[in-house]
């Protein structure tokens, strides 16, 4: 016991350098093996062509065009070119008596172009487009919400696997103690069998105690399985095969009392989220007041169009041209989609305030959960070193036959129990200091 109780006070203290090594790269393999926050990135790579579509409508836009078109029937434009002209042949080739100024047909053209073809290359440009530029801002706001969603997820999966990590240590030194009290009650056995031979005793002692190494095995099973789940668990967590062996941190320093200090809130990222959004809500307003501002636009055509295929001087082209439009009325249209975005201003307003409230009580309760569990803590190692002490000077009676066995079997419980309260108490400090770095975002995110 002298040598057991000393090492239980060493392993249930936290965070050695070394300690933390191994956590820091578990939490790191979870943080890249989670298929959660994979599945984000996904989202935010979504987001980041969604913002770089939006920064190409800046650009010109151009376009290849060409069509061709065969055209038989329809309307048609008479010229009467015959009309026109035939008289004055006439008389010329009297005047000269030739004919060298033959009569001529009246002419019918059709009004749809046959054998036609036109192909260009269409250029279009915004100079003055205010949707545009509230899209951009809106897109580049969304994608920066994106991350934000990341980091929450992120900081979450820190602290699960911080908890996890602590629990499968909490489990691993119970079996410690289990461990160490069946050699109590194994002993016990075997001085009171000694007894009971020597006729200093009678059976019942040695019944009881058979009893207590039984029950003590069978709670040292129930220790193992706790062990077993706990390391499945955490490895589900960080993505690994459930039955990976865990590294165990070397533990030489209880948590700072201080960290229970930092009560604010404004670091975390769920405000954060909420201010980006009323950002985004601010652009909407600018967006469905956009309409205000005319629309200023510049298109170029360059081409080539002639009929039968031909490609001469006189068939390429160029078309210039600029178009202003301007919302003059709409019935109201636009005034009710600007009122529609207010409202829901006032609706993230409100959840800001809501939210940072909730945030603040988190942050204190996980404060005073994180003091009370120190609290807790420092009377069960005291509890501790009291029972080690009752458990010698009883043994040490027992033996001499002064003391009862059933007093010795309290003295041994009480002993066991206050072990597994320390170990408890202990992994609860880390527990409630793993939810304070949840609750004052103080964690450092890589």
């Amino acid at each position: 016991m002298k040598k057991f109780i000393p090492f239980l006070l060493l392993l249930l203290c936290v965070g050695s350098a070394y300690a933390q090594t191994h956590l820091e790269q578990y939490i790191n393999t979870g943080l890249s093996n989670n298929e959660t926050i994979r599945q984000q990135q996904f989202l935010l790579d979504k987001s980041l062509w969604a913002l770089k579509e939006a920064k190409s409508l800046f650009l010109p836009n151009v376009e290849f065009n060409g069509n061709y078109t065969l055209a038989g029937g329809g309307r048609t434009v008479d010229i009467p070119v015959g009309d026109l002209m035939n008289p004055v042949y006439k008389t010329l080739n009297q005047l000269t008596g030739t004919n060298n100024f033959p009569q001529i047909q009246n002419q019918s053209v059709l009004l749809n172009p046959n054998n036609f073809y036109d192909v260009k290359l269409h250029t279009t440009f915004p100079v003055i487009n205010a949707e545009i530029a509230y899209n951009k801002k809106i897109k580049s706001q969304q994608y920066d919400l994106q991350k934000i969603e990341i980091d929450i997820y992120k900081r979450e999966l820190v602290k699960e696997i911080k908890i996890a990590y602590y629990n499968y240590l909490q489990a691993t030194a119970a079996i410690g103690i289990y461990e160490n009290a069946l050699a109590l009650v194994k002993e016990n056995e075997r001085i009171n069998t000694s007894l009971f031979n020597n006729e200093k005793v009678n059976r019942t002692a040695v019944v009881r105690s058979n009893n207590e190494v039984t029950k003590i095995t069978a709670q040292l099973n129930t220790a193992m399985i706790n062990r077993d789940n706990a390391r499945d668990f955490f490895n589900f967590l960080i993505n690994q095969p459930l039955t990976t062996p865990i590294l165990i941190d070397s533990i030489t320093n209880i948590p700072d009392p201080h960290v229970a200090d930092d009560t604010a809130v404004n670091k975390r990222e769920e405000l954060l989220k909420l201010n980006t959004a009323a950002a985004i809500n601010k652009n909407l307003i600018g967006l469905a007041n956009s309409y205000k501002i005319p629309k200023l636009n510049s298109f170029l055509d360059l081409g080539s169009q002639a009929f039968d295929f031909k490609v001469n001087d006189k068939s390429p082209y160029y078309f210039f041209g600029i178009s202003l439009g301007w919302d003059i009325f709409s019935g109201g249209r636009n005034k009710f989609k600007v009122k529609q975005v207010e409202a829901d201003t006032k609706v993230i307003a409100s959840q800001t305030s809501n939210t940072e409230q909730q945030l603040r009580l988190q942050v204190s309760t996980a404060a005073n959960s994180f003091n009370t569990a120190l609290i807790n803590y420092n009377a069960a190692v005291s509890q501790v070193a009291s029972s080690e002490k009752y458990y010698k000077d009883e043994l040490l009676l027992y033996k001499e036959g002064i003391s009862l066995y059933i007093e010795l079997l309290d003295a041994q419980n009480q002993l066991v129990s206050a072990q597994l309260q320390a170990n408890i108490s202990l992994y609860d400090t880390l527990i409630k200091q793993a939810e304070i770095e949840r609750a004052n975002a103080s964690f450092t995110i890589q």
